[in-house]
């Protein structure tokens, strides 16, 4: 005859298997954690196509690091059990801890994934070896020599028609610092002078970070609204949308109207959205921020290309039919716009040591006159386009496209030809100890 169990072995034996779920739990945990190997023995890309060796090896040690941190939670939540104090402890809480431990094993496969997003597409046939190219490209956006010390960025593809970028020295989920830039780039926008809108754009949300830029013009834009009047809400919304604006100023200074004509590709939406005024939206409304694009090219680049940008936007989205509100916003802003792109144009900030930022990026270098000189001189000489930094090849082929000089097809091809150079150059000055000039390698391609 079988014993009967008392109300009291009953309560035991329960504590003693809930116990050891959860322990037999955590060694599943463990095991699953193990599976999660560095990403150097995962990627099957070409070494054109990979992320530089300091972008891999910041991102394994940060893995690494939540790894490690998450077995020794793990091991200590075993100990707990085997203790005085976990044997006796209820199942209710050594659930509630381990629950907890589950979720910090979350948050490191979050992390995972965060990354392998940016790595995994470099397996692509062409694209992968593309996006390796567009790393260059982001790299050379960022520079900034002896100003700051540029962080790695690594870019992936993802649908939709924006593009967006979690900064380097960010929080991660889960904690910890993210080592790279990591830049998402529509797919769609793959491949024409397009995307140098979109990639540069997000660039500059890194570099306005490195040089405090937002920060050091707030106080500026916020002594403008005092005394303002009626235009004091038209410095409210550009304090509001200054993030956006300087991202887009640096993607103008670098890419030139390549900036502003990717910039309308993107933004060519249905009538509601493009007058949809969100005072909370950290983004200006797209009519305005293609009107104040092109005015912002003006005033760094004089010529009349920017007009007639200008007025190819309003025969697109007239004003008229607008109500009276939007009407007089519009207005508005278009008066204060003048005053506020000196403001930028002058401002100085800390960082970069009694420059502004024109003088900072050398912007006489890229005015649409050089542009194009430039492209007729390598029209005649093919090599030398393929020695020149990649931003100012994108800015070249950019303002070659604006004046019809290039058909969309032959933009395409010579993009995608200058895209592989720069992963291949990129990925033999990494094995080499000396980095070679993209000279040397434009007879590979």
């Amino acid at each position: 005859m079988a014993a009967r169990l008392s109300s009291t072995d009953f309560e035991f034996n329960s504590a003693y298997d809930s116990h050891r779920f959860l322990e037999l739990e955590a060694h599943a945990l463990l095991t699953r954690l193990n599976r999660v190997k560095p990403f150097a023995l995962q990627m099957t890309s070409v070494p054109a196509a990979a992320v530089s060796l300091q972008a891999q090896a910041s991102i394994e040690e940060v893995l690494a690091h939540g790894r490690s941190e998450l077995r020794k939670r793990v091991g200590q939540f075993l100990e707990w059990l085997k203790s005085a104090g976990g044997r006796v402890a209820t199942a209710a809480d050594a659930q509630r801890r381990f629950t907890l431990l589950r979720l910090r094993f979350n948050a490191v496969l979050t992390q995972v994934d965060l990354f392998a997003d940016a790595l995994v597409q470099r397996s692509e046939h062409e694209y992968g070896t593309w996006i390796g190219g567009l790393d260059v490209v982001a790299a050379d956006a960022l520079a900034l020599p002896g100003y700051y010390e540029a962080p790695p960025a690594i870019c992936y593809l993802d649908r939709g028609a924006g593009a967006a970028i979690r900064r380097a020295r960010t929080r991660l989920p889960g904690g910890g610092e993210t080592p790279v830039a990591i830049i998402r780039v529509p797919r769609e926008r793959m491949i024409g002078s397009g995307i140098a809108s979109s990639l540069v754009h997000e660039v500059g949300h890194q570099a306005a970070a490195l040089l405090d830029l937002v920060e050091s013009l707030r106080p500026e834009l916020q002594a403008r609204q005092h005394g303002a009047g009626a235009q004091k809400v038209a410095w409210q919304l550009w304090e509001r949308w200054i993030s956006e604006i300087v991202a887009d100023y640096w993607a103008i200074a670098r890419a030139g109207v390549a900036s502003t004509t990717g910039l309308i590709a993107v933004v060519s939406l249905p009538r509601a959205f493009v007058f949809r005024v969100n005072m909370n939206d950290p983004h200006p409304f797209p009519w305005m921020r293609v009107k104040l694009s092109c005015a912002l090219g003006h005033a760094l680049f004089p010529d009349p290309q920017w007009q007639r940008l200008s007025r190819l936007w309003d025969s697109f989205y007239p004003l008229a039919d607008l109500d009276d509100t939007r009407l007089r916003l519009i207005s508005i802003l278009q008066q204060s716009m003048p005053e506020f792109i000196q403001l930028l144009l002058q401002h100085k900030p800390a960082a970069l040591r009694g420059q502004s930022l024109p003088e900072a990026l050398a912007v006489q270098e890229r005015t649409p006159q050089r542009l194009r000189s430039l492209w007729r001189r390598w029209r005649a000489e093919p090599p030398k386009m393929k020695s020149a930094k990649p931003t100012l090849a994108f800015a070249v082929i950019g303002q070659a496209r604006a004046d019809e000089a290039i058909s969309p097809k032959q933009e395409s091809q010579l993009l995608g030809e200058l895209l592989t150079l720069w992963a291949l150059a990129d990925a033999i000055g990494r094995s080499s100890a000396q980095t070679p000039t993209l000279t040397t390698f434009r007879t590979v391609i």
